[in-house]
């Protein structure tokens, strides 16, 4: 592989919820579910991006996040499998699928977030991305991104190979796919083709429609526990029977059949063998008990969002409510981060020369977990609460946002903002800017920058001082905080969001 292999399409937050069913409502006929557990994981195009940084490759997804907790918590998912997030923006609510379950079965699918919303459109970044690829998997779930003219433009014009998952409310795959894969039901919707007299002569009718058609230049239809039947030049089609017959939860089998045929063609395989290696990969994937055991142990053990009191001002919904609205009216996001425990004036200095860059300001705040991992088991002095309040209390900050890794990667995937800020402390003794976070603002078109920091100030002396008993006397007279230099690109652009 010479690049990464990109995944593209829609993704979705999905929730299985485990429970226990003893007892009918006493006002309808429904059973009562008492939930035990629940398990968070990407889905749609998400899951399928997983299962192939699972496979061990490089993985980039492109897809649409929302302004909303859902979607800092897909950031969180998928920064956690490795997973190397391009996101566009999405107006609306993250899409979101609750299964309701007991005994491993499903008793309720509850889906939220409405109608699908139109994405925005790709960074130069984004068509850089498709057009260095080893080779692309779209995942496409009907939810708009496939069709945007742009992506489809740069996927027609990529070297890559080229595997397009299919959902009959989507567009057509570009023409010249090297590979498409269907399940059977969404091969007849798509290709318009009544039940023959047997299973495989309608896949096989199926999967040739759809080749013409696409000027695909193979077409596997997927056949569950039966495996694939893969139509390509010529007019016999390969049947790949499954190795061995396997019951079970054959949720996401198809992102997994997809994925590893991706895989394969991305180090080189023929169709053929692509698409033998995804039947024996999706079988044993269902055969091994499904999505619930095929995640990454990351993944499994990721952590959701803190949830804190404290008003509007905290959490990941105030913080996606509040860059939406400033987006909205045209303005400039700006966010910085670190652990802020015990602030201090060079805190607040940044934190004022920060906001003073555009239209609102995010702090990303380190959770007390991730203060500890950095810092030793001594730290934070402060829990996160407190620190939380004590921020979102100064008049420059206008969100915190705690996030539970050791960077705040994940969050600014899903913050996407147009300024990233540190205090001058992050100058490299030759004086270059060299920011770990430049590379993900770089995503989305953002940019990296830093502020005058007061010399002098510093938690860990503080920290020492009160051990110490030195009291108040290691602190320099204060100092005004210099003013940053705005530039055209940075000055904020809508007054009235401030």
């Amino acid at each position: 592989m010479t690049g990464p292999v990109v995944v593209l399409g829609d993704t979705l937050l999905d929730r299985d919820v485990e429970g226990v069913v003893n007892r009918l409502c006493p006002d309808s006929p429904g059973p009562v579910l008492d939930e035990s557990t629940y398990a968070d994981r990407p889905g749609g195009a998400g899951l399928a991006a997983v299962f192939a940084a699972a496979g061990g490759a490089e993985v980039a997804l492109v897809t649409a996040i929302a302004d909303d907790a859902g979607g800092a918590r897909l950031g969180t998912l998928l920064a956690a499998a490795g997973v190397q997030l391009y996101a566009l923006p999405l107006a609306g609510a993250t899409p979101e699928k609750v299964r309701l379950r007991a005994r491993g079965r499903v008793l309720l699918r509850h889906d939220r977030g409405g109608p699908a919303s139109p994405p925005g459109e790709p960074s130069e970044a984004v068509l850089r991305l498709l057009s260095n690829a080893s080779a692309v998997l779209v995942s496409d779930y009907g939810r708009g991104l496939a069709q945007l003219p742009a992506l489809r433009a740069a996927l027609a014009a990529t070297r890559a190979p080229v595997v397009w998952d299919p959902h009959p409310r989507g567009p057509a795959a570009v023409p010249g796919v090297h590979l498409a894969t269907p399940n059977e039901p969404e091969a007849r919707e798509l290709a318009k083709v009544r039940p023959g007299e047997s299973r495989l002569v309608t896949a096989s009718r199926s999967a040739q429609a759809l080749r013409e058609r696409w000027r695909a230049g193979a077409v596997a239809v997927t056949l569950g526990g039966d495996g694939a039947l893969l139509c390509h030049a010529g007019s016999t089609p390969l049947v790949v029977p499954a190795p061995a017959s396997a019951e079970g939860d054959t949720c996401g089998a198809g992102d997994r059949f997809a994925a590893a045929a991706t895989l394969a063609l991305a180090r080189g395989a023929l169709v053929s063998e692509a698409v033998q290696e995804a039947v024996v990969e999706a079988s044993a994937y269902v055969a091994g008990g499904g999505v619930a055991a095929a995640l990454p142990a990351p993944v499994r053990a990721a952590l959701p969002p803190a949830v804190n009191g404290g008003g509007e001002r905290i959490g990941a919904a105030a913080a996606g409510a509040l860059v939406a609205e400033v987006r909205a009216a045209g303005g400039t996001v700006v966010a910085t981060g670190g652990c802020f425990d015990l602030l201090h004036a060079g805190h607040v200095a940044t934190l004022q020369a920060a906001r003073q860059l555009g239209d609102c300001l995010v702090v990303c705040l380190n959770s007390d977990a991730s203060v500890a991992g950095l810092k030793g088991p001594e730290r934070p002095v402060v829990p996160q609460g407190d620190r939380c309040r004590l921020l979102a209390a100064l008049s420059c900050v206008d969100a915190v946002l705690i996030f539970e890794e050791s960077t705040p990667h994940a969050a600014l995937s899903w913050l996407r903002p147009d300024i990233w800020v540190k205090g001058g402390d992050y100058v490299t003794g030759g004086g270059e800017q060299t920011l770990p976070e430049a590379d993900i603002l770089a995503r989305w078109g953002g940019h990296t920058v830093v502020v005058p920091y007061l010399d002098g100030r510093s938690t860990t002396d503080m920290i020492a001082a009160a051990r110490s008993g030195r009291g108040s006397g290691i602190w320099p007279s204060p100092e005004p905080a210099a003013t940053p230099h705005r530039t055209a690109a940075s000055r904020p652009t809508a007054e009235g969001a401030r």
